[in-house]
């Protein structure tokens, strides 16, 4: 799989892997990265929507909508983005299964959860064991075997975000909240200092400006603080986890992006109602042309605003269909649209001060999209290649691509 590489698949062709992020890539699988036996898929990356025009906003869901409607699309789902870890999931049904397809010996777990690069997800082995027990549980509880054969592959996040991110968290968001908070506190206690001497004319009123600023730069401090603390809370055990799956990729009897996100998503409602474990997916739907467009736009954006107001990230905007082509081609399988104060977390404390917003809104959106699009075909084409039982060095060749084009130099904030 070294050097540069050229990839057909039914999507979109051939995609292309640069020698050098085959490089990177190659490190990474065969340093870090499952049992390849079992590494059949890696999800995308999603680029988010066109930057909003609206006063104090980056992004906006009537921009998502816009989006859609101009590729020629009828109608999407809006779905509620989980503030989590992004989670592949593979269970079999019985340990025949995962030796059949997945070559795991008789003491092997019969399925496995990785994260979006290939790594295994949990540290715990007991909280994996006990997830894949639960899961399979469910999905013979909810009839869904029917559906999929003997085993499963499922797409998801895994909350809350601190499970994964405990580190990152203290070292960098709680970090950074923690030296401005001080930072600025002792900024507007030197000002007040100053302003209590009785200066007046143009010291005074410079005094007064800054006094204005510092404040807003501590309100801003506040707000990032409080970003992130909803996605942290302490685990102990499984029942401290939620799994939110939003779709089910593939299983023995076929691949499943023909079906509609519907499907999906109610798949994903029943799993949370036979256990706790799963969390069901909160969504509304457009149509984005006809008589009650206008309407269906103002119904998703105060749902949004419903969302991000109580502390979500978000949503992800989807075609109705997983696999859509427009007018110009296959459309992006979903646009992110994310909350004002989420972006905080993103872009820093201090995004949404004078200059800041307008400076950022210049963001070009087409490299990330490209890439989204043929990282979305390679995990098709991955998933295709192994229902079909082709061997599986050709299901790798794909599961590669998307790794290393992950390495490609785009703005990681997008």
């Amino acid at each position: 799989m070294a050097g540069r590489r050229v990839i057909e698949t039914r999507l979109r062709g051939r995609v292309t892997v640069p020698e050098a992020n085959a490089a990177a890539a190659l490190e990474v699988m065969s340093r870090f990265a499952v049992s390849p036996r079992w590494l059949v898929y890696l999800p995308p990356t999603m680029a988010p929507v066109p930057a909003s025009t609206r006063p104090g906003l980056l992004e906006h869901p009537a921009d998502a909508l816009d989006h859609y409607r101009r590729a020629g699309v009828a109608s999407v789902v809006c779905e509620e983005k989980h503030m989590g870890s992004r989670a592949v999931t593979v269970v079999c049904r019985t340990g025949q299964a995962a030796r059949d397809w997945f070559g795991a010996g008789p003491d092997d777990p019969a399925g496995l959860v990785w994260t979006r690069t290939g790594r295994r997800f949990f540290a715990r082995p007991e909280l994996e064991a006990e997830l894949l027990g639960r899961l399979r549980d469910a999905l013979t509880a909810t009839g869904l075997w029917d559906s999929l054969g003997d085993w499963a592959v499922l797409d998801g996040e895994i909350l809350p975000w601190s499970l994964k991110a405990a580190e990152l968290i203290r070292t960098n968001y709680a970090a950074t909240g923690a030296a401005a908070t001080a930072l600025l506190a002792a900024s507007a206690r030197a000002v007040a200092a100053a302003q209590a001497r009785g200066l007046s004319g143009p010291a005074a009123e410079g005094l007064d400006g800054l006094a204005a600023r510092t404040a807003g730069r501590e309100q801003a401090a506040a707000a990032f603080r409080a970003a992130y603390r909803p996605y942290a809370w302490p685990v102990r055990s499984l029942d401290d986890v939620r799994l939110a799956p939003f779709q089910l990729l593939a299983g023995s009897a076929g691949t499943c992006y023909q079906r509609p996100h519907a499907w999906h998503l109610e798949a994903a409602a029943r799993l949370a109602a036979a256990d706790p474990l799963f969390q069901a997916t909160r969504h509304v739907t457009a149509d984005l042309d006809g008589p009650g467009a206008a309407a269906d736009e103002e119904r998703v954006t105060a749902w949004w605003q419903e969302l991000t107001g109580a502390g979500g990230e978000g949503m992800v905007v989807k075609p109705a269909e997983p696999v859509t082509r427009g007018r110009h081609g296959l459309v992006q399988p979903g646009v992110k649209c994310r909350g004002p104060e989420y972006l905080r977390l993103i872009y820093g404390p201090e995004y949404l001060l004078d200059g800041n917003l307008s400076r950022l809104r210049d963001r070009t959106l087409d490299r990330k999209r490209a890439l989204a699009l043929r990282e979305y075909a390679l995990g098709i084409e991955a998933l295709d290649r192994f229902t079909a039982r082709e061997p599986l060095h050709r299901v790798h060749e794909c599961v590669f691509g998307v790794l290393a084009l992950e390495s490609d130099p785009v703005d990681p904030r997008l």
